[in-house]
């Protein structure tokens, strides 16, 4: 197995913390779909294309949004070392098959916001248990857009009775298409459940209550509790969508590094977030929802935000899995 080296002036030990807190971000069913290449001068991302998921992702934006949002895990960790991050994303010949080498671009000094986000890392959940009847303040909903907005990208907040029931229908009539898709049922059983020993995907803690027809948002089955009487999700739950400005793969990795940022500035709150993933995953109902919003801003992902009890983190992988040997084991 591969072992940490040296990079961007790091020791071998700052490396590892780097990734350790790369390896940290958000993916669909955790299947932590990213792998690092380590050089002196460089760390290199790559998709780790054995962890697609084809039915339930089949073009990989989902799992570029992941790697994205790992990337910008880096990019925190590295500038708490002093070192600034120097971003080259779809890289091509450079760093064939890498969707971003990161190199060093001089030094800087931590500043306070990115040093609490970085400190979110390791705190920051995907939430799927029931949220209070508490309304994010508007100061906490400013704070949110405005993180989307550093990183290149779109927070848009879903608040009239209109337009958050056409996103429930859009939200159901996916899932439904999903419901009826046998291969992507098998990749959700595939990371779901009692998996003894796992290192990847979403455990009973972390699954959420199972789902009910009395629920005002359709969640997927992640195999959780089943729920005691009265027992029931939030009726009014903050709904965003985080949006690029362009699609494509430079898009999903942009919006998956503000997609981290959104998150870790809402764990920095004291809020809570999951995912409303199927209306971006079904093609055709994502191009309704992109009409939706005016056919400019390309929807990348929604999410559910509010304020919960704690839950536990689900496993990850050794940073040591996620090394590339000398044998490439990533593509595009």
């Amino acid at each position: 197995m591969a072992e940490v080296t040296a990079a961007l002036g790091l020791g071998p030990e700052q490396v590892e913390r780097v990734l350790k807190a790369a390896s940290l971000a958000p993916s669909v069913h955790n299947t932590q779909p990213w792998l690092f290449r380590v050089r002196p001068d460089r760390i290199e991302l790559h998709p780790d294309t054995s962890r697609r998921l084809e039915a339930t992702d089949p073009e990989d934006r989902e799992l570029r949004l992941s790697c994205g949002a790992a990337l910008y895990n880096m990019r925190l960790a590295l500038q708490d070392f002093g070192v600034r991050p120097l971003v080259t994303m779809l890289p091509g010949q450079d760093a064939p098959g890498a969707l971003a080498v990161v190199r060093k671009g001089g030094t800087i000094k931590p500043d306070g916001e990115n040093s609490a986000l970085l400190d979110a890392v390791p705190h920051r959940r995907t939430n799927r248990h029931p949220f209070h009847e508490a309304h994010v303040d508007p100061r906490q909903r400013h704070s949110l857009v405005r993180a989307a907005e550093l990183e290149r990208s779109w927070l848009h907040v879903v608040t009239t009775p209109d337009s958050r029931a056409q996103l429930k229908r859009f939200v159901q009539r996916a899932h439904q298409i999903q419901l009826d898709d046998g291969r992507v049922q098998a990749e959700l059983a595939a990371f779901t459940g009692h998996r003894p020993d796992a290192v990847d995907g979403v455990p009973p803690a972390s699954a959420g209550l199972r789902p009910e027809p009395q629920d005002e948002w359709t969640f997927r089955d992640f195999h959780g509790p089943e729920r005691h009487p009265g027992k029931d999700y939030e009726s009014d739950p903050l709904v965003v969508v985080l949006c690029s400005f362009y699609d494509g793969p430079l898009g999903e990795l942009q919006a998956g590094q503000a997609l981290q940022r959104v998150l870790l500035t809402a764990t920095t709150h004291g809020l809570s977030a999951s995912f409303l993933s199927q209306p971006v995953e079904v093609r055709m109902v994502r191009e309704e929802l992109r009409r939706s919003l005016g056919g400019m801003l390309v929807p990348q992902t929604v999410l559910r935000i509010g304020f919960s009890t704690p839950v536990p983190a689900t496993p990850r992988r050794q940073v040591a899995e996620l090394l590339m040997d000398s044998k490439d084991r990533a593509g595009c």
